[in-house]
């Protein structure tokens, strides 16, 4: 359907939505996770047929006729009815190469996609009204006695059998213990993977996968129901990914997490992402910056305009160190917009704006109508795609700051990759201000904490000896549940853009001779960071070289 303009545009334009309703009906999308279509005409914004011809008219999609309904379903394996209903989208005829298809919403994504994946083909697609499509379904696949019918039936049987184990009190109190072992231990995400006819439950602490006891097997298929309905995703649905959120109230406060759902070979996997904000301190010292990393980051955030990266693989930190540069940055003579998928702390104060590609809203589009919204500064949570970098680099041409994240493994590399992303070499030197990579350690249990007498093939490998000591590793204890580590703190090296950098960028220098030239000028690495927290005690040598070894160090 490829639409350049979104559909909001289409919607005020034409005087069908004023502003101020698109607004109110991004706030449901965004709080509900239901379909646009039934967000619009369940606000009683506009009658089921004017959205259905509106709707047609943007994404220039037939509107049905009469004579477009079937009289007979159409016949695909395993195609479930209740993920129809619920969607509001019906398979019409096989065209051969193409399935033709009546949706109601075309901008739901995901169930065009599951459609046609069912099908194993494309759509070609026809509009018609909420009421419509669903009528239809219910005349065709829940109104008639058939065997297909009675297969479904029986999927039907299933899920609400699954519905009520999901329910009973073991399953319940088995998902409530697990997600406040999970805050007690101070987990990130939370893993639920089929296995062997039942599930196993790992926990990722300190950035590391650690397994927990799991549920009988007997529960294993409703512990995923349960979270599926705490999510409020279609549990009949196990072919396809689905994400969705929840808010449990648990240690004395509301908890959101995001949950994800895989099918996989052996069954449905989950993982639950924690999104407790107020876990987080958005404070320098506390994250483990030093003045050799908090300087020149710092007075990075102090220049009116141009471009500052921070770069690391996922679950590096780079947001969180955004967040606490903005934190600071976030007083009243400064505007402050962000965009970002998803949000992940919410600011007073800052504007902050989430991607969601079912209504256009795209990095890209976001950044673009930023620039007219007289921003001091600008957060993109990633830049991904020439056309998001590009942006990005404009926008530092006009006088704003622009902080974002890049996914490389060096500082130096990240110049490489805007080079990649086809901005220009005099673009890159005349905006780039700073870049940092970075990463997370953990910290060595302060309960189990003892000297560690690493070999000395070992040092000697990394030009070390013995009297560059002590070195310290966790034997493992309760207090650590058996790591040996306690929380996590931060490695950083920092690419300031001097004059000399500059030239190398406009000499299209290589990333690791450009390392080489910002080592000369100082720059400490991530592993001579990692090691400086190594001789401190903080941390222990096979930790650090767990992080940094992807880099060759």
């Amino acid at each position: 359907m490829g639409v350049e303009r979104p559909f909001s545009d289409f919607l005020v334009d034409k005087s069908l939505l004023s502003g101020a309703a698109w607004e109110r009906v991004e706030e449901v999308l965004r709080e509900a996770g239901q379909g646009l279509a039934a967000t619009i005409t369940g606000l009683g914004l506009m009658s089921e047929r004017d959205l259905s011809l509106a709707l047609a008219e943007h994404f220039d999609l037939p509107f049905v006729s009469d004579d477009d309904w079937p009289l007979d379903p159409v016949q695909i394996p395993d195609l479930n009815p209740t993920f129809l209903r619920g969607s509001h989208i019906l398979p019409v005829r096989d065209l051969g190469g193409e399935l033709e298809a009546i949706v109601a919403d075309p901008t739901d994504d995901y169930a065009i996609r599951a459609l046609s994946f069912a099908a194993g083909k494309p759509l070609t697609l026809k509009i018609a009204t909420l009421r419509e499509v669903e009528g239809a379904i219910t005349r065709l696949y829940f109104g008639g006695e058939s065997e297909a019918l009675d297969d479904r039936d029986d999927i039907s049987d299933d899920v609400d059998r699954l519905k009520e184990l999901a329910t009973d009190a073991p399953v319940i109190r088995f998902v409530d213990r697990m997600i406040d072992d999970a805050l007690t231990r101070r987990a990130s995400d939370i893993h639920v993977e089929p296995q062997d006819g039942g599930i196993v439950i790992r926990f990722r602490i300190d950035g590391m996968l650690v397994e927990v006891p799991g549920p009988a097997r007997d529960i294993a298929a409703a512990v995923v129901s349960r979270l599926k309905i705490m999510a409020s995703l279609d549990i009949a649905e196990r072919r396809l990914p689905q994400d969705g959120r929840m808010r449990v109230r648990a240690h004395g406060k509301e908890i959101d997490f995001r949950v994800s759902t895989a099918p996989t070979s052996q069954g449905e996997a989950v993982v639950l992402r924690l999104l407790d904000r107020k876990a987080v301190a958005l404070d320098f010292d506390t994250l483990g910056f030093d003045d050799t990393v908090k300087s020149p980051f710092r007075a990075a955030l102090r220049k009116p305009d141009g471009i500052v990266l921070v770069t690391g693989p996922t679950g590096s930190g780079k947001t969180t160190t955004l967040y606490t540069g903005l934190s600071e940055l976030n007083t009243a003579d400064r505007k402050i917009l962000t965009v970002e998928d998803p949000v992940e702390y919410v600011i007073e104060g800052l504007g902050q704006v989430q991607v969601d590609a079912r209504i256009g809203r795209t990095f890209a589009r976001t950044l673009r109508s930023f620039l007219r919204q007289d921003p001091d500064i600008i957060m993109v949570g990633e830049i991904r795609d020439d056309e998001t970098a590009g942006i990005a680099v404009q926008a530092s041409l006009t006088g704003h700051l622009v902080l974002s994240t890049l996914h490389t493994n060096s500082a130096a590399a990240a110049i490489s990759r805007l080079l990649d992303m086809g901005v220009q070499d005099y673009l890159i030197a005349s905006t780039l201000r700073l870049v940092m990579a970075q990463r997370l350690v953990r910290k060595i249990c302060p309960h189990c904490r003892v000297e560690d007498n690493p070999p000395e093939t070992l040092l000697a490998e990394l030009e070390l000896t013995p009297d560059d000591g002590p070195f310290y590793k966790g034997e493992g204890c309760e207090h650590c549940h058996g790591t040996g580590y306690a929380g996590r703190k931060m490695i950083a090296e920092v690419l300031e853009i001097t004059p000399e950098i500059e030239r190398a960028i406009l000499a299209h220098t290589s990333g690791t001779e450009l390392e080489a030239l910002a080592q000369a000028a100082g720059m400490r690495t991530l592993f001579h960071h990692g090691l400086e927290s190594v001789k401190e005690g903080i941390t222990s040598l096979t930790e650090v070289l767990r992080v940094t070894r992807e880099r060759g160090v």
